[in-house]
């Protein structure tokens, strides 16, 4: 094998590396917004939740949602 040729392939071997390393880091980032998202969810519903020890609520005394 020649110089050119282990040149060449590893050129090759490069590209599909930076392919794959951009490809991930892309994976990594929506990730993170999933993340970001969650817990954006999670922590509006801990503020909808009652606290310990409180009183439960009557669902009597609530008007439907289409009222």
């Amino acid at each position: 094998m020649n110089t050119d040729q282990r040149l060449t392939e590893l050129e090759i071997k490069l590209s599909y590396a930076e392919d794959l390393l951009d490809e991930l880091n892309l994976t990594v980032y929506r990730q993170r917004q999933q993340i970001d998202t969650l817990m954006a969810q999670v922590a509006a519903l801990q503020q909808q939740a009652p606290e310990p020890g409180s009183a439960p609520r009557n669902p009597a005394h609530e008007l439907p949602p289409h009222y």
